[in-house]
């Protein structure tokens, strides 16, 4: 049962790694739109942009999949966060409060 317990709390951490490296590769990306920032004149930059891209990419993919396209627009973050959210602070809470539960005998 403590197994279970810390490798819930280990899924916790991830989730909120995810989300974090997700509203950083949101943000770079208004940087770099609103031509704050650019990629083209600094190789670190460009360097966290595509790190942030590789990374971000297998959780955006699937999503833009489903969600009709709106231009420049890009949602999937957007529902990416909102799924980490309700996994996060719905899902793997119940899974916990299950695991204390006593069983009726």
């Amino acid at each position: 049962m403590a197994l279970l317990v810390v490798l819930l709390k280990i899924v916790q951490v991830l989730l909120g790694v995810a989300t974090w490296i997700i509203l950083i590769q949101a943000i770079l990306s208004w940087l770099i739109a609103f031509n704050v920032i650019s990629i083209h004149n600094s190789d670190a930059v460009r360097q966290v942009w595509y790190a942030l891209q590789k990374i971000t990419e297998p959780f955006y993919r699937p999503i833009r999949r489903i969600l009709p396209d709106f231009g420049a627009l890009d949602l999937s973050p957007l529902v990416v966060l909102l799924i980490l959210y309700i996994l996060s602070n719905i899902i793997v809470p119940a899974i916990a409060a299950q695991l204390f539960i006593a069983p009726v005998i």
